[in-house]
């Protein structure tokens, strides 16, 4: 269905019965109930702080098991962040902390997939990319220079494309 057909339906729909597709569409389907929790009640700083846990939990479990250390975490919460409209400086500031804990980690523990460094360069473009676009470099610059050099003190291969990234902008 085209969103115009979708139009067209919604407008032969009476107020009452579009109330109970809406209704229906919250008790059936999780991100839509998501979705009106956060519009109607926006924590913010609740979300920051699960997505932080999470982040933090896949580098630094808490119950002593092996850490994971997966990407694709910390770039599903940013998605969805991103599709719930959360304000760009707390997802900004969840892209970094995702960087910040890899680097973290990296120091505790020396990895030496080079897929892992791609993927937090990847990361690390993504977020100066996304800081840049919504004009707030100006209160990132001092976190985002703190993890070029912690790059460069750990001596990581691809540090060139961290600084290029960096001078793109």
């Amino acid at each position: 269905m085209s969103k115009r057909d979708l139009k067209i339906y919604l407008q032969e729909l009476t107020k009452e019965q579009l109330e109970e597709q809406v209704l229906d569409l919250y008790t059936r389907f999780k991100p839509v109930k998501t979705y009106y929790n956060f519009v109607f009640k926006p924590n913010e700083e609740k979300l920051l702080d699960e997505a932080k846990f999470k982040i933090g939990k896949e580098y630094f479990p808490v119950n002593g098991r092996k850490p994971k250390a997966r990407r694709s975490i910390a770039q599903k919460i940013i998605k969805h962040f991103i599709q719930l409209g959360v304000e760009p400086f707390v997802v900004a500031d969840v892209m970094l902390f995702n960087i910040e804990v890899a680097l973290q980690y990296n120091e505790d523990k020396l990895i030496k997939q080079e897929a892992f460094y791609k993927s937090i360069l990847r990361s690390f473009e993504d977020a100066v990319d996304f800081i840049n676009e919504h004009g707030i470099m100006a209160d990132f610059t001092t976190r985002i220079s703190s993890l070029l050099k912690g790059v460069k003190s750990q001596e990581w291969y691809n540090f060139e494309g961290f600084e290029r990234s960096l001078n793109n902008f």
